[in-house]
């Protein structure tokens, strides 16, 4: 791993020495969203109370820059001042590049839709049923990892060709049953599993930004 990226789970071990546990876990989970971003593909990922305001927290550090100011590419400069100079240039110096996330906790027409005319239990699965493709990543946030919608939602992200990982408390569970791989930080109640949770994506969101618009892109 360059130097540029790994230095970010350094400093997570750093400020978080009973992280060391799960470092290898990070890394993975890093090389599986690494691999599906290189691909085109995007992020599906949910949970419930404060996981799903983790949830929101995670597509906000994806879609827009995080630490590193992300350039749009050349080609999409050029394209939008095709279409229109001065709008394109405005566009061209304001947008920031995006890795591709969607929480499954935001959308609330059709999350009480679904929960009203059919069972609630599957309100993530219906989205990863209708957003996922293959290649594509679900990360299901649950801090007993057996919270049954984020379940159902994983079961239906593996039957339909995702890659699954879990972020989740100590504790054997059911949720890494269905994962290609599940981070399980060092704590067992609720509040502190979630104050893991944080810096975990944090750190993941990091190394993603940096390799796709940092130093690590110009050393491929």
């Amino acid at each position: 791993m360059d130097l540029s990226i790994s230095r970010y789970i350094d400093s997570l071990i750093d400020r978080y020495p009973c992280m060391e546990e799960c470092k290898e876990q990070i890394i993975q989970a890093y090389e599986i969203l690494r691999s599906s971003y290189s691909n085109g593909k995007k992020l599906l990922v949910c949970g419930n109370g404060g996981s799903a305001s983790d949830s929101e927290h995670i597509v906000g550090e994806l879609m827009k820059g995080f630490k590193l100011k992300r350039e749009v590419q050349t080609e999409q400069v050029a394209a939008l001042k095709r279409i229109d100079l001065e709008m394109g240039t405005f566009l061209a110096a304001n947008l920031q590049g995006a890795l591709p996330a969607i929480t499954l906790t935001a959308h609330s027409s059709l999350t009480t839709a679904f929960m009203n005319d059919c069972d609630p239990v599957l309100v993530f699965a219906q989205q990863v049923n209708g957003y996922g493709n293959i290649g594509d990543v679900f990360l299901g946030i649950s801090t007993s990892g057996n919270s049954q919608n984020v379940l159902y939602a994983a079961v239906t992200a593996k039957a339909q060709g995702l890659k699954v990982i879990g972020l989740t408390g100590e504790r054997k569970n059911k949720l890494e049953d269905f994962c290609d791989i599940c981070i399980k930080v060092p704590a067992i109640e609720t509040y502190k599993i979630q104050e893991l949770h944080l810096p975990v994506y944090h750190c993941l969101c990091l190394m993603l930004e940096e390799f796709f618009f940092g130093g690590a892109r110009s050393n491929r």
